[in-house]
């Protein structure tokens, strides 16, 4: 099958590599629909975590069953599914507490490799949810969004504890910060300030519920956050970049008592433990539980209520996913998605 492979920093290619195979019971192989290129994709295409030898990637994916192993029960052959970037078991302790990223089975769909014609799925039967049929064309950069980038904004707002009557601030403008204002808009915030220089995705961010933009970054953004909150800063704010400049900022504009929910991956950020202490500012987050969520927003989609595939703002054919991380590295593109 073909598939999309990172030889070295700025080097994808699509060629052919071997046919997954059910190895455990519990896997299941999908024919790919949809992947797509995420943020995180491109630490390893920067240089900036290594690798030593060629690989697979992606971890997004929607795409519809072809074999499952003789555990798989909740799925079939034949159906459309969304899964998690992280294959959970949905059984251990960790799992029913509602935090399937940490499963004490979990698997990194980027360990797997999903930029491809076809994927493996461990842990098939707590990772993967049928939708209710078979999807509209115009349906799967939807659903494609809520194998990652959804689900990720969502929790980043729900970590911070959105809700009515709360003030919302996002930091980052790429697909999870977006998300993270959609998510904010369902959950009933009452104010969702987006932090963006970008006039693009500041258009998008509006579109998604933003009630109010700033563009100024680190001390100054902060400035502007308390300006905008009466001096007090952010009952909620998500952090969405994974910089040490992001998770300072983020943290400096919540007011005290407040809560900011981090998922942006964290690349050297170090906290001052006594700035900590003082803010009293509640810290939730890193990997998202996007299993958790699944239900919920694939329901939403599906009755056309939220339309979050519109942070793709570039499509290209698998065999073009050089390309696709270009315009990713070079920000000519919020989002790209693969057709496969």
């Amino acid at each position: 099958m073909r598939a999309a492979v990172l030889h070295a920093p700025g080097d994808v290619r699509v060629e052919e590599i071997a046919d997954p195979q059910i190895t455990a019971p519990t896997d299941a192989i999908i024919r790919l629909s949809a992947a797509c290129v995420c943020g995180s994709d491109l630490w390893p295409y920067r240089g900036i975590e290594a690798i030593d030898k060629p690989v697979p990637m992606g971890h997004e994916y929607v795409g519809v069953v072809e074999e499952v192993g003789s555990e798989v029960t909740n799925v079939k052959p034949g159906q459309f599914v969304v899964g998690s970037f992280v294959a959970s078991c949905g059984t251990c302790e960790i799992c029913r507490a509602g935090y399937p990223s940490s499963c004490v089975h979990r698997v990194y769909m980027s360990q797997v490799g999903t930029q491809s014609e076809r994927a493996r799925i461990p842990n098939a039967h707590g990772t993967l949810v049928p939708v209710p049929g078979m999807p509209d064309a115009d349906l799967i950069p939807d659903l494609l969004a809520a194998s990652d980038v959804l689900g990720t904004g969502w929790f980043g707002a729900f970590a911070a504890e959105a809700g009515p009557g709360k003030t919302v601030a996002v930091v980052g403008d790429g697909a999870v910060g977006l998300l993270a204002v959609l998510a904010a808009k369902q959950l009933g915030a009452e104010r969702i300030i987006a932090m963006s220089r970008h006039e693009p995705r500041q258009r998008l961010a509006r579109e998604f519920g933003a009630t109010d933009i700033v563009t100024e970054r680190g001390d100054d953004g902060v400035a502007r956050i308390k300006e905008l909150t009466g001096g007090l800063g952010a009952h909620s704010v998500v952090e969405a970049v994974g910089t040490q400049e992001s998770m300072q900022q983020a943290i400096r504009s919540t007011r005290g008592g407040g809560h900011v929910g981090f998922v942006g991956v964290s690349h050297d950020v170090a906290l001052n433990g006594q700035e900590l202490f003082f803010s009293q500012v509640h810290l939730h987050g890193g990997p998202a539980p996007v299993r958790r969520f699944l239900p919920e927003l694939i329901d939403l989609i599906w009755q056309r209520k939220i339309n979050p595939g519109k942070v793709f703002d570039l499509t290209l054919p698998l065999d073009e996913a050089a390309e696709a991380y270009r315009a990713m590295d070079e920000r000519r593109a919020i989002k790209a998605m693969l057709t496969v």
